[in-house]
């Protein structure tokens, strides 16, 4: 794990791995010193509700974790983050899931003990979409996520 001080004193220059746990209600500006190297970033612990609106300056994010912390959307920003496919907001109180917070290039989505009641239609154009993570959520058993019965989603792979 890193600190907010190693990270704002520069020697976290060139990681390719961010793990910070501070307590943080808001993305740290010195982030983005890592925009050309950062691939995995855990902010898992802290207090966030939503990420900046440029958060997509971290262009090489494959991996991004944000579980405990008191987000009720997933960050619509996501959805700019081209090389984004792992995502996991576990533990949060996420309510909502837009159209547009889910990248393209998707592949694993955690949104496990949360409260959601609803998947966006959406979520049927994620073609690479290998594991989708929802156990202790408040679906209904009901038509959505492009006609697909949400509840197929739990305790099956997707083919």
């Amino acid at each position: 794990m890193h600190t907010l001080e190693q990270l704002r004193r520069g020697e976290c220059q060139g990681a390719t791995r961010l793990k910070l746990s501070e307590q943080l209600t808001e993305v740290p500006e010195e982030i983005y010193s890592l925009a050309d190297t950062l691939e995995v970033l855990d902010l898992s612990g802290n207090q966030l509700t939503d990420l900046p609106s440029d958060f997509f300056r971290l262009t090489k994010l494959k991996i991004l974790f944000g579980s405990n912390n008191p987000f009720t959307h997933v960050p619509e920003v996501l959805g700019e983050m081209p090389e984004l496919e792992m995502i996991g907001f576990k533990s949060c109180q996420i309510k909502t899931v837009s159209e547009q917070c889910l990248p393209a290039k998707t592949r694993w989505l955690i949104l496990t003990d949360n409260r959601i009641e609803t998947l966006p239609n959406g979520i049927g154009r994620l073609e690479r979409l290998e594991k989708l993570m929802l156990a202790g959520n408040r679906l209904r058993a009901k038509e959505s996520a492009s006609g697909v019965h949400a509840a197929a989603f739990f305790g099956h792979p997707m083919l």
